[in-house]
């Protein structure tokens, strides 16, 4: 049976800082206590990866100021875990683009959006990230963190 993903974009965010200090940000889901991440979101029809996440960067944390500096080659997908509602997301999982992006000095990262989606962030090391990140997505993590790692931006 075919599967059905949602398409979706993902940032892992490295702070203004970058490049002499490799600071990634993850923040605290508002409707999962304790499931920290990376901000993602859909991309919505008619709208490319990166139209869509400079959108779901302001949505989800305020700003756009970002700069891309590399993404994955390739979509990566993963399963939703079971218990996920079915009536809230009508997919199977998401198949999502990464970008590696860092926020320019002027960036102010505010939770308080229009319909927030996260209670908190903090900007962690890559080794931090995946004994923090939802256990789900921690292979997926693993693989962009790898790929960005071996190609000299991490």
């Amino acid at each position: 049976m075919e599967k059905n993903y949602r398409p979706n974009v993902a940032a892992v965010i490295v702070s203004s800082d970058y490049p002499s200090e490799c600071r990634l940000l993850i923040a605290e889901r508002s409707d999962v206590g304790g499931a920290w991440q990376f901000p993602q979101g859909g991309i919505d029809r008619n709208e490319d990866a990166k139209t869509a996440l400079f959108r779901e960067l302001k949505e989800e944390i305020g700003t756009n100021e970002v700069e891309i500096i590399a993404e994955h080659p390739e979509w990566i997908h993963y399963d939703f875990p079971e218990g996920v509602s079915r009536k809230r997301y009508p997919y199977d999982g998401q198949i999502q683009k990464y970008f590696l992006v860092r926020l320019k000095p002027s960036a102010e990262v505010n939770l308080k959006t229009h319909s927030p989606e996260f209670i908190r962030y903090k900007y962690v090391g890559m080794k931090d990230v995946l004994k923090q990140v939802s256990y789900f997505k921690r292979p997926i993590y693993k693989k962009v963190l790898g790929y960005f790692k071996k190609s000299g931006y991490l």
